[in-house]
């Protein structure tokens, strides 16, 4: 091979291109990672060279996933370092809220700026009348000072994995300011804390004092701590490219992209199937991301619990996106005052939590909305388990009349929705209220479950309408367009049903609708038999695991599409 067509490969291999990012799904991503565990193999008993080897591997991961937006994580992590030092050094109250408010405020300026921007001039111009047009001055600067015309100065690009990797560095800021743990002494050992790429552009958000004490081990990986890391990765695997990818292309994006092309059974269903869809991309990338940490001695913490389980709105976000819900909790809602401060204020500060998360995954009225319905979803479940039986029924079924009347004058779908949900929910208090109070009788137990699973789901099911519609576009766009997509699919719903048609529609998308039961009965699988079938992959022999690792790859091959599917939480 000729000289200048070495240099040409390596030099393609060495720069970024948006084609072909380091993605889990990806045969490069796991050839990048095998040099990766070649060196730590290399280096595994030497701490500093270690974790300094890791966090350069990690700047290039990011590199080849976002470009020249790794100057970005370099900034955070210099400023955080600088910032926790201080802190930690500094006696005075006074000069230590400086410190941390400066943390803070420079971290996010930075998630404002690429991900606020068009959401905020929109909103702007809404409220004054203007025409304020979005100019990315970082662009423009970088452009003067270096004297070309390179970055585009009319669009802002929002970095991957930024909100992710911004939440890691301010809670490592408040948690030193708190006096929770203590600065990191070397900046390498800290920069691989920030930058370490299993979860770097799309979670868990790692906690500093969970983190930070494995940097100063040795490698150690047990013969059953490779097995359960591959367990993970084959697991996320299958999530991602089975479940989430097929269902994705072949069914949930032809009908969000185009509602009003399908019925309004297709509509209802698109929405129950991208739940699934959602969890699987999400949990499977965060099970990939934990199997592969694992396999270099390393501990992420867990970032689902079976969310499709939960009885109330409150216990489903105590089981998805862990990491987010208690860094919310902790960093935010006990700030506020959590609890403390009465009913009403507990209240308003889990609406504002619920909001500000919304916010957090998108910059669209959309997420909002959706955050809104979460948060209120849980305040009237607080009050609503400490009414007795009758009083529900009266109250279910005061708003069932109250939404038959409303639709009567006002045939709207939306109102048809409420009055739909309405009638279910009524239904369920009935049939509670006869078998406790008048036939004295409680209820099977697993079938009262089963029914505050079902409505959980159901809830949360909807509200993913929201989220869905503000995902995957244009920020410039994505708040008129999201709204006009959640309107169209809500009109569909609540229009007129064609029942002859269903049958047909199944058996047109039969595939589809058998992966979604398939799926959510293996989600819905007891806890007990999940370890079970976990325990016993670990203790496979080394040939056997190797075949399952085969047979996967043979599996998910069957299944892969034409074009892979970018994780979706890379857009957050």
């Amino acid at each position: 091979m000729p000289l200048e067509n070495i240099i040409t490969f390596f030099t393609n291999l060495l720069a970024f291109d948006d084609k072909l990012p380091l993605l889990f799904t990806q045969f490069y991503f796991w050839a990048f990672f095998a040099l990766v565990f070649a060196g730590l193999t290399l280096l595994k008993n030497k701490v500093m060279l270690r974790n300094t080897f890791l966090m350069f591997a990690s700047l290039f991961f990011y590199f080849k996933t976002s470009g020249l937006f790794v100057i970005l994580l370099l900034f955070t992590t210099l400023n955080c370092f600088w910032v926790g030092k201080r802190i930690d050094l500094t006696e005075s109250v006074r000069k230590r809220k400086w410190l941390v408010f400066l943390g803070v405020f420079l971290n996010l300026l930075l998630l404002v700026y690429f991900k606020y921007a068009y959401f905020f001039t929109s909103v702007y111009n809404s409220i004054f009348h203007t025409n304020v047009e979005i100019l990315n001055y970082l662009a423009l600067w970088t452009n003067n000072f270096a004297g070309t015309t390179y970055f585009r100065v009319d669009n802002i690009v929002l970095p991957v994995g930024i909100s992710f990797y911004t939440f890691q560095s301010i809670s490592y800021v408040i948690d030193i300011y708190r006096k929770r743990i203590k600065h990191e002494r070397n900046f390498f050992d800290f920069g691989f804390f920030v930058c370490f790429f299993p979860g770097l552009v799309a979670g868990p958000i790692i906690r500093a004092n969970q983190f930070m004490p494995q940097l100063h081990r040795k490698f150690f990986l047990s013969r059953r701590q490779f097995g359960i890391a591959v367990f993970w990765i084959l697991n996320g695997l299958m999530k991602k490219l089975i479940l989430s990818d097929y269902l994705a292309v072949n069914f949930v994006d032809r009908v969000i992209e185009n509602p009003n092309f399908f019925t309004a059974f297709e509509n209802l269903s698109a929405i129950f199937i991208y739940s699934l869809q959602v969890y699987a991309d999400f949990s499977g990338y965060t099970d990939i991301a934990i199997g592969v940490a694992m396999l270099m001695g390393f501990y992420m913490p867990k970032n689902f619990n079976a969310p499709y389980k939960a009885t109330n709105p409150g216990d489903f976000w105590k089981r998805w996106h862990i990491s987010l819900s208690t860094w919310l909790k902790d960093y935010l809602y006990i700030p506020l005052g959590g609890n403390r401060k009465g009913k009403f204020r507990t209240n308003i500060n889990l609406m504002i939590t619920m909001l500000l998360g919304g916010l957090w995954h998108g910059a669209s009225w959309n997420f909002v909305i959706w955050g809104g319905l979460n948060g209120l979803g849980i305040v009237i479940y607080k009050g609503w388990r400490k009414i007795k039986n009758l009083n529900r029924l009266r109250i279910t079924l005061a708003f069932f009349i109250l939404a038959m009347h409303l639709y009567f004058f006002f045939p709207m779908p939306v109102l048809k929705i409420a009055l739909v949900w309405m009638g279910v929910i009524s239904f369920g208090v009935l049939l509670s209220f006869l078998f406790i109070d008048v036939f004295k009788r409680k209820p099977f137990q697993k079938l009262n479950r089963a029914w505050s699973i079902f409505l959980t789901f159901v809830f949360v099911t909807f509200t993913r309408l929201f989220f869905r519609s503000g995902s995957n576009l244009d920020p410039a766009e994505q708040t008129a367009h999201a709204w006009q997509t959640a309107k169209a699919m809500v009109n569909k719903i609540g229009g007129t049903w064609n029942w002859e048609q269903i049958p047909d529609i199944v058996g047109a998308y039969f595939a589809v609708f058998l992966l979604f039961v398939l799926g959510m009965i293996i989600h819905w699988f007891p806890e007990r038999w999940k370890r079970w079938y976990r325990i016993n992959f670990t203790l496979l022999p080394i040939w056997a695991i190797g075949l399952a690792v085969l047979a996967t790859i043979f599996l998910v091959y069957q299944f892969i599409t034409a074009d892979l599917q970018p994780f979706i939480y890379f857009q957050f």
